[in-house]
């Protein structure tokens, strides 16, 4: 049995406590809904959407959720906040969108509907966790052989800490304050590290650029420089 190390009642808590800004256009969560295009761009660039099941893993208000329906997948979104997912299955039924929406960890998912999915997603979610390798070795129970997992994080470098703590949480506040803890940011050598070891090969990478002064985000394919993207695919037989 897979058991949940991952229950960090400090960061549910932090993100309860903003979890109906999720689809404000102007409240803490804006950056996220800013970003979303890029990163379905990202997914779509190395997936076919349309007719795949998908688990969105740290699903939150459903923003990713919502945009990949949309496109035609069968969602499933997981997370750990109660109120996050209240938000979401409130704002998918007011959109006509049929997502399922539970409140269950990676580890209980693929407990239940292991090597179901054909991709999954886990955007924003390694950096807030106790131990993200066990995220990684439990999401790829989820998919079928081949599948592909998308992953987005932060690394851990002094630009990083710069851009995404100082520049974006207290200069010009585009995410709350103490939304990020530099010990928990990601080198992209890391997350290979466990990728590979939890039966993945490497695919693809880019980084999600940013200017602070002009606010504008944009992709850099081959690149892990402050936020980055990773997709790995799932080898058969592991």
């Amino acid at each position: 049995m897979i058991q949940s190390r991952n229950v960090d009642a400090h960061e549910i808590a932090k993100f309860e406590r903003i979890a109906q800004q999720w689809w404000d256009p102007s409240g803490t969560m804006r950056t996220l809904q800013t970003i979303n295009p890029l990163r379905i761009s990202f997914i779509s660039t190395h997936a076919q959407i349309q007719g795949a099941r998908i688990a969105d893993i740290g699903c939150g208000g459903g923003i990713l959720a919502e945009a990949l329906a949309r496109a035609g997948a069968k969602v499933v979104g997981i997370d750990q906040s109660v109120q996050a997912i209240e938000v979401a299955r409130h704002h998918a039924a007011g959109q006509g969108l049929a997502i399922d929406y539970r409140l269950q960890t990676v580890e209980e998912l693929a407990q239940t509907e292991g090597g179901t999915f054909d991709y999954f997603t886990c955007m924003e979610l390694l950096e807030h966790v106790p131990d993200p390798g066990a995220i990684v070795a439990a999401s790829a129970c989820l998919l079928k052989p081949k599948g592909l997992a998308f992953f987005a994080t932060i690394n851990r470098t002094v630009k990083a800490w710069f851009y995404t703590v100082i520049g974006g949480e207290y200069i010009l506040r585009l995410l709350p304050r103490g939304s990020h803890s530099y010990a928990r940011l990601i080198r992209p050598t890391e997350l290979q590290t466990w990728a590979k070891t939890s039966g993945f090969e490497f695919v693809c990478s880019t980084s999600l650029m940013y200017n602070l002064w002009t606010q504008r985000f944009w992709l850099k394919p081959g690149t892990e420089d402050v936020n980055y993207m990773m997709c790995f695919t799932k080898k058969a037989g592991a």
